[in-house]
């Protein structure tokens, strides 16, 4: 599949997010039974949530193909 220019934005966004900030803490806060509070108010920071929602009601009204991309 051809992702759009948005849908690669999106796309690298979250996987350098991740790699940076999730893999190298997953292992420690799953053994801990850490809930990592402040990375998920990052992640809506950077508009993971939401995706499908119009934004009249405050989504970033974007498609199914981003959602996956999301997730």
């Amino acid at each position: 599949m051809v992702l759009s220019e948005q849908h690669e934005m999106i796309r690298d966004s979250l996987r350098g997010f991740a790699r940076e900030r999730l893999a190298p803490n997953a292992a420690r806060w799953d053994k801990e039974h850490h809930f990592p509070q402040a990375e998920l108010k990052e992640l809506a920071a950077l508009g993971a949530y939401g995706v499908v929602v119009p934004e009249q009601w405050g989504g970033a009204g974007l498609d199914y193909v981003a959602l996956a991309l999301v997730l």
